[in-house]
């Protein structure tokens, strides 16, 4: 963090060389100059200001991964996915990578953005099982926990291709060392090389330091929490009403690797047949869903499909078969009224526009304006603005204030969202 750091003061520096000088400002108390605020002081030149340059030893998918993870955990970015430039949420995920290792890495190719999305995924999902095994391996919580943030999401992805990708170790340990010593210094990768070679010797020999399922419920209930990498108190609330064996199955189910479906976008006129056909183009594996005809699941391939912008040219759109058979309940017909009481961000206001032919009207509900306003923005994307009218209200304010009638009424009510944890990276 100190090479972010410095950096950003430094370019704040040669920024205001270029600038227009500011006017000296007085106190009023004294009537002298404040120097802090009009003058600020000339510093050195840093090297950290010269163009960086290509850095072609480290492994340009740890790098991504790495920098990504400390963003998620310091607030400053979504567990979202990357584009062919290494692009995501909107901002230069590559600039981002050279501020804070002081390098840059080659762009990713498609096999390198598949490695990050994994990565990254899996490291968050299974974060509380690779830091066991982390401080474990330390033989000191407090050395642990004052570990500089780069470091650890360094030695995190050791541990997680390590343990749950199978990686081979010796390729791990030589590019995780490298990546240590190059973006932090010699010492933090000898620490790497040590920690990871003692977590392959023990992998080997099958002796994980590993929490024991014993005690009462709670101990029991701390220990499945660390083995599936799950919360105590969603352990403990799962067990308590499906049982010791149903919660396991549901946590591995919620840290496999997830599926997504697809929604062909019927109000532009986009069959499922289309879709398929495009998916065929792009050789991404599919199955058709069994329940939904507009409806394709997908395991693998989602980087192909934004890459060749099939999202973005609103031909399709992401969105749980789960949403789709609450909308096939509803059954939109052209010519009806129809009120999303709850809408945003709008997948299912979205699909059922897009079964009305463009007749009659889904009026659509939420306390949110910002996500109605995305909404908005993705209805003009698939065609279906002319049958959508956002109301920015709370439901229960405007439906004393403004009675409305309608032909049916969607009350899809805010849940818990535990539904979605299988989905750790989501479009």
């Amino acid at each position: 963090m100190a090479h972010v750091l410095s950096l950003h003061l430094y370019l704040s520096a040669d920024a205001s060389k270029t600038s227009p000088p500011m006017p000296l400002k007085f106190s009023k108390r004294t009537n002298k100059h404040n120097k802090s605020i009009s003058a600020p002081r000339k510093r050195p030149p840093s090297p950290l200001r010269r163009t960086q340059k290509l850095n072609l030893e480290v492994s340009p998918h740890r790098a991504v991964s790495a920098v990504r993870l400390m963003r998620i955990e310091m607030g400053g970015a979504f567990a979202d996915l990357l584009n062919e430039k290494g692009k995501g949420s909107g901002d230069n995920e590559m600039g981002y990578v050279e501020r804070t290792l002081g390098f840059r890495t080659k762009d990713l190719d498609d096999r390198d953005l598949r490695l990050v999305t994994d990565i990254v995924g899996g490291t968050i999902r299974w974060r509380r099982y690779l830091d066991h095994l982390i401080c474990s391996l330390c033989h000191d919580e407090r050395k642990f926990r004052s570990m500089e943030p780069l470091l650890l999401q360094i030695i995190r992805i050791g541990f997680y291709e390590i343990v749950k990708l199978d990686m081979p170790p010796y390729a791990v340990v030589d590019e995780n060392v490298r990546l240590a010593k190059v973006a932090l210094r010699p010492g933090a990768g000898n620490m790497v090389n040590g920690i990871l070679r003692k977590l392959v010797l023990l992998k080997e020999t099958n002796s994980l330091p590993l929490p024991i399922l014993e005690g009462d419920d709670r101990a029991q209930a701390r220990a499945l929490a660390t083995l599936y990498s799950h919360p105590v108190w969603m352990v403990r609330r799962w067990t308590k009403y499906l049982g010791q064996e149903e919660a396991i199955r549901l946590m591995q189910w919620n840290n496999g690797e997830p599926s997504f479906n697809l929604r062909a976008n019927s109000g532009k006129g986009v069959t499922r047949d289309d879709l398929v056909m495009q998916l065929n183009l792009l050789k991404v594996p599919h199955e058709l869903s069994l329940h939904l005809d507009h409806f394709v699941r997908i395991k693998k391939g989602m980087q192909i499909v934004i890459q060749a912008e099939l999202l973005k040219q609103g031909l399709c759109s992401v969105q749980d078969e789960s949403a789709g058979l609450v909308v096939s309940v509803v059954n939109p017909q052209p010519g009806e009224s129809i009120i999303d009481c709850c809408a945003a961000p709008g997948g299912k206001t979205l699909y059922m526009a897009s079964l009305m032919d463009g007749q009659g009207m889904v009026y659509a509900i939420d306390i949110n304006k910002g996500r109605l306003r995305i909404l908005r923005e993705t209805a003009k994307l698939h065609q279906v603005d002319t049958v959508i009218t956002t109301i920015p209200a709370d439901l229960r304010v405007f439906a004393e204030t403004y009675p409305m009638k309608s032909d049916k009424v969607l009350l899809d009510a805010p849940c818990s969202g535990l539904g979605v944890l299988s989905k750790v990276i989501i479009y």
